[in-house]
């Protein structure tokens, strides 16, 4: 099979040649790979609600997430052998995606459905064994991004917001598996993140692949970089109103105990900034978490933002003796 060439701005998305799949290696380690284990930094959201809900110093409820997290790594991974399956024939004219174990032909579709059916029972069966609720959430997710794989994602507008949508289920989750509630703030913020990163990503697809955007991927023919643009604005300016709203309401300062968490903005703000920099001027956006592992300034925005976080939510005291609240 004729092999792409690889353009020069591709380098600015973060995935090296490296990472992507070399011809002759064996049908396990395309599986492997098609599971998308680099992909893990998109499930950290389930640990939100460990640290909002002030459950970071109970050893159990931490084991639990962590948990939860390993089941959710296992349910994306189905999510993408589904998707690699289904978009095999699109991903072969793709000049990185033609390297994906499935589309390259070293990893058959009946295999891949096979695993995705083993690793989705389960997944589902130790995502019921944790907590029902957790259970029910997790087979919604695995649907829903069944359906992306599907229909879905040939429906404008629908199909970044299906992304979002992906993300807040598993914030949901995080809580659900610890019986606690999520804020709706916090939930808001989550599906403006997520939509905004979806809409980068559709942009950085139309500018690299250009006049074979379609061919790749129906759905590219309804956007625009233009329109994109436009939706991105929006999505970011709501994005840090929203969390601004959430720092400072009246519920989550009585919640903490502290005016405090409003002192954090600075952190998205510069990290969604920086982001909107990455994806115009180095023509990043394809891969989220490509991006976050790579870009230094990036990454060290969201630990310093963390770290802030739980200082003020925990205070040093309690980090330092190890008290739960």
């Amino acid at each position: 099979m004729a092999r792409h060439p690889i353009p020069k701005r591709i380098e600015a998305t973060g995935v090296t040649p490296e990472r992507m799949v070399a011809p002759g290696r064996s049908p396990l380690v395309g599986l492997i790979l098609s599971v998308r284990p680099s992909q893990w930094t998109k499930n950290l959201i389930i640990f939100a609600a460990v640290i909002f809900g002030q459950k970071l110093l109970d050893r159990s409820a931490v084991l639990i997430s962590i948990a939860a997290f390993a089941v959710f790594c296992a349910l994306s991974g189905v999510v993408y052998l589904l998707n690699d399956v289904v978009d095999r024939e699109a991903d072969r004219k793709h000049p990185l995606k033609c390297r994906r174990p499935i589309a390259s032909g070293e990893v058959s579709p009946g295999l891949a459905l096979s695993t995705a059916a083993v690793l989705g029972i389960a997944g589902l069966a130790a995502a019921f064994y944790l907590r029902f609720e957790f259970g029910v959430i997790a087979a919604v997710y695995v649907a829903l991004l069944g359906l992306y794989s599907g229909p879905l994602k040939h429906v404008v507008i629908i199909d970044v917001l299906t992304i979002a949508i992906g993300f807040a289920l598993r914030a949901a989750a995080g809580a659900l598996v610890l019986g606690i509630v999520i804020g709706h703030w916090l939930l808001i913020v989550t599906v403006l993140l997520a939509l905004f990163l979806a809409l980068s990503k559709r942009r950085h697809e139309l500018v690299l692949l250009a006049d074979g955007a379609t061919s790749h991927r129906r759905i590219l023919q309804e956007y625009s970089p233009y329109l994109l643009d436009q939706m991105i604005s929006v999505v970011t300016a709501s994005t840090l109103v929203a969390y601004a709203i959430y720092t400072v309401s009246p519920d989550i300062i009585q919640k903490f105990g502290t005016e405090k968490l409003g002192l954090t903005l600075p952190f998205p703000l510069y990290g969604i900034f920086r982001y909107l920099y990455l994806v115009h001027q180095k023509e990043g956006g394809g891969s989220p978490s490509d991006m976050l592992l790579n870009d230094r300034p990036l990454l060290a925005c969201v630990a310093l933002w963390v770290l802030a976080v739980v200082l003020i939510i925990y205070g040093p005291g309690q980090l330092l003796t190890g008290r739960a609240l």
